[in-house]
């Protein structure tokens, strides 16, 4: 029978690392743990602990620094509804701060978005005022920014191998359906959500429709569907970089962020540092052998 304060401690080595058998044997004794099995030679290991062990301390056993840690329940690690969000995230780079380039106002629009994404910013003002400095910007810049598009290492395996054992993977994002649709199409999602810029025909007119999507949105998005697959919030799965990811992180059974900004860093115990998104499968349980798609 588990304890009621026992743990899964799951140790993700990234690429460029290396977790030894010596790493895995020194871990398990500072943790006091036992059951250690390997969900990929040399890149995550996972064993069961009495208790949750002091990350930093445990870090600084390890013969390589760049190791990321994640501390689950035993007891439905393996989540039923995933809600990513999409920029920064599910994709490398932010699709708006992309768009103002066509526009000649990068760096200013970049400026916002990141003070907005750090929480120092009113998410929905921050939109706003935004998508007003696109105004006049031709809809052919929102087919060149998609053509730029990256997908963040790992995010093809982690939908696939979800949706290949029954969970709701949900892209949820305060960007714009523009883009949502197509990630959510190339990767598998099983439904997306964001915002929507309005346009004349042939050129943006500096709006964004109402209601904004923001983070009480994403937290809605959530749980939703949970209710919908008649789950409790702890079998739901949550990533994302930014304040306006913070609610639905802070009440997934697992939330995740995901080389975050500083605000989310700190409040969130359970943060991709060093690796990718596959972490995430890890940290559910699922060895590199069970993975889908073309990411392992």
């Amino acid at each position: 029978m588990t304890a009621p304060n026992s743990h899964i401690v799951t140790l993700v080595a990234s690429r460029e690392a290396e977790l030894t058998a010596t790493d895995a044997a020194r871990a398990l004794a500072y943790a006091e743990g036992r059951g250690l099995v390997w969900l990929a030679p040399g890149r995550a290991v996972e064993f069961h602990a009495p208790r949750a062990p002091d990350r930093a301390a445990l870090r600084s056993l390890l013969s390589h620094p760049a190791v990321d840690i994640f501390l689950t329940r035993p007891r439905g690690r393996r989540k039923a509804v995933l809600v990513a969000d999409m920029d920064s995230t599910i994709i490398t780079g932010e699709t708006l701060d992309e768009l103002a380039g066509f526009a000649g106002v990068k760096d200013q629009v970049a400026a916002i978005t990141a003070r907005a994404m750090n929480g120092e910013l009113d998410f929905k003002a921050a939109l706003r005022e935004r998508v007003r400095l696109l105004k006049g910007l031709r809809l052919a810049a929102l087919e060149e920014t998609w053509k730029r598009v990256t997908f963040s290492r790992g995010a093809r395996a982690l939908v696939a191998t979800m949706n290949a054992h029954g969970a709701t993977t949900a892209l949820v994002s305060g960007g714009f359906t523009f883009f949502t649709s197509r990630v959510a199409a190339a990767l598998g999602f099983s439904l997306h959500r964001a915002n929507t810029l309005l346009d004349d025909g042939a050129a943006l007119t500096g709006e964004v429709a109402e209601p904004i999507l923001d983070k009480e949105d994403k937290l809605a998005a959530l749980k939703e569907l949970a209710a919908a697959r008649g789950a409790r919030l702890a079998a739901t799965l949550a990533v994302g970089d930014g304040a306006n990811d913070l609610p639905m992180l802070q009440a997934a059974g697992l939330g995740v962020a995901y080389h975050a900004k500083p605000v989310v860093a700190a409040a969130v115990a359970n943060r991709v540092e060093h690796t990718d998104l596959t972490s995430l499968l890890f940290a559910q349980g699922y060895p590199a052998s069970a993975f889908k798609g073309d990411e392992g």
